[in-house]
């Protein structure tokens, strides 16, 4: 099992960054794919970014490709979600997600384990 905790969440101005974390629990971190969704008021959770074992594949939804930048650290049992050039339309919960699988995932019913989310604001 892994439990997976997010921070970095916020308020910020349209064309602003910010970077989120999650954290997972456990001595097995670096068998899990990781993935980032989010889901806006009003919208069904969607996909954002994955990221294989080995942080040698990723993925991206094409609403945030060229603007965000997942990457992890296997050591401290983290995944990252660097978000640059922040748009009102970003604004949503933004949640991390594990699967013990190989290969990237993208789709939300190929996570088994989900974090309780963090809030991100983009005003305009």
């Amino acid at each position: 099992q892994v439990q997976l905790v997010e921070s970095g969440g916020g308020l910020v101005q349209a064309g602003g960054s910010l970077r989120l974390s999650c954290a997972a629990s456990g001595r097995t971190f670096s068998t899990y794919v990781m993935g980032w969704f989010r889901q806006a008021p009003g919208k069904e959770r969607e996909f954002v970014a994955a990221i294989t074992r080995s942080s040698f594949s990723t993925y991206y939804a094409d609403s945030v490709k060229g603007r965000f930048t997942i990457s992890r650290d296997n050591a401290k049992n983290t995944v990252y979600l660097q978000m640059n050039s922040l748009k009102p339309e970003d604004t949503a919960v933004y949640y991390c997600a594990a699967t013990p699988t190989l290969g990237v995932k993208l789709r939300e019913y190929e996570y088994d384990h989900w974090g309780q989310g963090t809030q991100v604001t983009v005003s305009s």
